[in-house]
């Protein structure tokens, strides 16, 4: 099933060789330091997508792959070279989807033999060079504009001239890019109440793990399209990656994220920068689908990585990928030792799945609307009182410290997305940490919250008014 999210908004595509600037100008336009910026040739390879708003109009905007001749190819590995035919495929798709491109040059540099050969790929199609504007990035002031006059010689227009880095000539440049749509007809005066309500409503999902467990391969496999680059080299995704889509009436925001791996002394800075961009991008889930290759041994990292999940308050799946490489297909086996190492998450859900093959693949996004619906169960005053009444009849509150049987007075939740309550006993009793565990367990059981964690916080306060008998 395809899950290709639907044109809405126009569509402008940024363009150009290696580091001319392509994703400091997204950057700017998106007002989000979305996309990796490094000085290394090709640190973006999967296309970012963004949103622009700018005087009451909005479109999306995607900051391709670098384009690299064929002679640039072949001086890397065949893995390597692997991975920039798909960033250049991706790139081409992108601009025959375009409704307008923006090609972006470097004054400082001044016009390269790979600016022409762009700019005549470009002006040989006709549905591309009547939709081209030639910006010349890097123009820090004013007074380096007369150098951009060499890039006249390209013909493909006056060039716009900006600097991505500090902000010159971008508003200009986007007021050209809104009057360009209009007149194209491509762009209707945006809703922003229903874009603002269609952003807050969506669920928000990390996809997380080690690297090479097929967490880019997940994601195609979902949307039913190669949103984004696979490849057996680890750290091939190097920043998070945004798609929404809309399933069940649902928006669904689903992030691919960069391997999270032990720091090493041989990790490079993007690795680093990339895998705290996953870690941010967590923060801002509401679902975490965690990543296992079940062909592999479970290890620390994966525990201390549902750790960081649970400690987020995040709701979470365990994704066993790789289903299609295992001979006995034991699932009551698999579940038993993935509980075994994972003993403090047993009220997560697992999925078996082979991203390669797709199966049990459209099973996720079922799973990801539940969840979403279980996060935001909120009991009332009554719903919590006759829970714990009869919590506390089938089993007495255990003391912790001290001789005296603890009281509880009170039980309430206190906030919902994800779940968290609160136990009052007396000022002078405590309250086993079993208990509350005990407490969990009948939660999940009378009321669900299905992949999510509960927090149950103990407070002690002297007055009471009611008392759980028992």
């Amino acid at each position: 099933m395809s899950h290709r999210p639907e044109k809405k908004l126009p569509l402008v595509v940024i363009t150009g060789r290696t580091n001319v600037g392509k994703s400091t100008f997204f950057n700017a336009l998106v007002e989000k330091r979305q996309a990796l910026i490094s000085n290394v040739a090709g640190t973006t390879r999967d296309s970012n997508l963004g949103l622009v708003e700018w005087g009451g109009n909005t479109f999306d905007l995607v900051d391709t792959a670098g384009i690299i001749n064929n002679k640039e190819l072949k001086k890397v590995s065949q893995e390597e070279n692997d991975i920039d035919i798909q960033s250049q495929k991706q790139a081409q798709e992108y601009l025959d989807q375009a409704d307008l491109i923006l090609f972006l040059v470097d004054t400082k540099a001044g016009l390269l033999p790979e600016d022409q050969t762009l700019a005549n790929q470009l002006k040989n199609k006709k549905k591309y060079a009547n939709k081209t504007f030639l910006i010349a990035n890097k123009t820090d002031s004013f007074r380096l504009a007369p150098e951009t006059a060499e890039f006249n010689r390209l013909n493909l227009g006056e060039p716009y001239i900006i600097s991505a880095a500090n902000g010159l000539g971008t508003g200009d440049l986007l007021d050209a890019i809104i009057k360009r749509l209009k007149d194209d007809k491509k762009l209707k005066t945006s809703k922003k109440k229903e874009i603002a309500t269609e952003q807050a409503d969506a669920v928000r999902v990390a996809i997380i793990g080690k690297p090479n467990v097929g967490k880019s391969s997940l994601l195609n496999a979902i949307l039913g399209y190669e949103r984004v680059i696979v490849s057996p080299v680890p750290h091939t995704t190097r920043e998070p990656q945004n798609t929404k889509i809309t399933y069940k009436n649902q928006t669904i925001k689903l992030v691919d994220t960069a391997g999270i791996a032990r720091h090493s002394r041989n990790s490079i800075g993007m690795e680093k920068h990339g895998i705290l961009k996953s870690l941010k991008s967590l923060d801002q889930a509401d679902i975490a689908l965690l990543v296992l290759d079940i062909s592999e041994d479970l290890t620390h990292q994966d525990a201390k990585l549902v750790q960081e999940i649970i400690e987020r308050g995040k709701s979470l799946v365990f994704i066993l990928n790789k289903w299609d490489k295992v001979e006995l297909r034991d699932t009551k086996k698999w579940k038993s030792i993935l509980y075994d190492k994972m003993s403090f998450a047993l009220w997560a859900p697992i999925q078996f799945i082979s991203a390669k093959t797709g199966e049990k693949v459209n099973k996720i996004l079922d799973l990801i609307l539940t969840i979403s619906e279980q996060r935001k169960l909120s009991l009332s005053e009554s719903q919590c009182e006759k829970f714990m009444k009869a919590v506390v009849k089938i089993h007495k509150p255990a003391k912790g410290k001290g001789t005296k049987a603890p009281r509880i007075y009170e039980f309430n939740q206190i906030s919902s997305n994800p779940p968290a309550f609160t136990v009052r006993i007396g000022a002078h009793d405590d309250l086993h940490f079993s208990y509350v565990r005990f407490m969990e367990n009948r939660l999940r059981e009378r009321h669900g919250f299905i992949g999510t964690p509960i927090r149950v916080k103990v407070s002690k306060e002297k007055k009471s008014h009611t008392t759980y008998n028992y």
